[in-house]
């Protein structure tokens, strides 16, 4: 069994939109090289946590501990240093549509590094290569499928070699399919590069395939009601909530 090494520490964390609080009081811990899922029912703040622990959103109250330095206090170069370190892909693969997969993905090594022109042709056909669109480098995201556009998105997350990725509903939109060759991407490049990942979804079957840790998050408590591995949380579900959200249709995993 993989020794526990936190990466990220979530200490006392509300998340709230003015007097609105959205999720209260939690603590949490993501391990290195995790794949670490953020699951509950629909408007339970998912999306919400992954804007703060990404640093789109700022906390109401807490901390964040990405190895070691808080994220939620830090200065605002430190901040920037850290979301650097950080990759991120979003619902629609978030592709800039006048650009070809190649321009998208050379963009954050432009802006972040000084490499030469060569050097960065040479990562973007590499990062490409890596999420299986060797050879797409001129196509426009028009051009391509829904599952494709993903996988470049992926690429662009990739670009700057990140320690950790966070994926919000990576599935969402995908046939099934194409939602299996993600997953196993996904296992993949943690597997392979070390990477920490941090996915939102509620989609049964990529929990089970890809998550060994997770949180279940409650809309109604406000509150954290699951945590653990996700098929560990099937075979004995802490309370009724995490129960009914893990069988929906789901009970051939047990």
């Amino acid at each position: 069994m993989k020794k526990a090494n936190p990466q990220i520490v979530v200490e006392n964390l509300t998340i709230a939109y003015g007097d609105f609080v959205l999720l209260k009081d939690l603590d949490f811990v993501i391990n290195k090289q995790d794949i670490f899922i953020i699951m509950g029912g629909s408007g339970c703040g998912k999306s919400s946590m992954l804007r703060v622990l990404t640093g789109l959103v700022p906390a109401a109250k807490g901390k964040i501990l990405i190895e070691g330095t808080d994220f939620t206090r830090a200065d605002e170069d430190t901040r920037v240093q850290m979301m650097q370190k950080n990759g991120i892909l979003y619902q629609s693969g978030a592709l800039f549509s006048s650009m070809t997969l190649a321009e998208n993905i050379a963009m954050p090594l432009q802006q972040y590094t000084d490499y030469s022109k060569k050097t960065i042709d040479e990562l973007v056909s590499l990062k490409l290569a890596l999420v299986g669109l060797k050879g797409f480098e001129d196509f426009y995201p028009s051009e391509i499928s829904g599952g494709m556009k993903k996988r470049a998105g992926l690429a662009r997350a990739l670009a700057l070699d990140p320690k950790i990725v966070y994926f919000d509903e990576p599935s969402a939109g995908l046939d099934p399919i194409s939602s299996k060759l993600l997953d196993d991407l996904i296992l993949d490049i943690n597997q392979s590069l070390g990477t920490t990942i941090v996915v939102v979804t509620h989609e049964l079957e990529s929990i089970f395939a890809i998550g060994n840790n997770s949180v279940f998050l409650d809309g109604k408590s406000k509150s954290i009601l699951g945590r653990g591995n996700p098929r560990e949380l099937l075979k004995n579900p802490p309370n009724e909530e995490v129960y009914n959200f893990l069988t929906r249709g789901a009970k051939s995993h047990a």
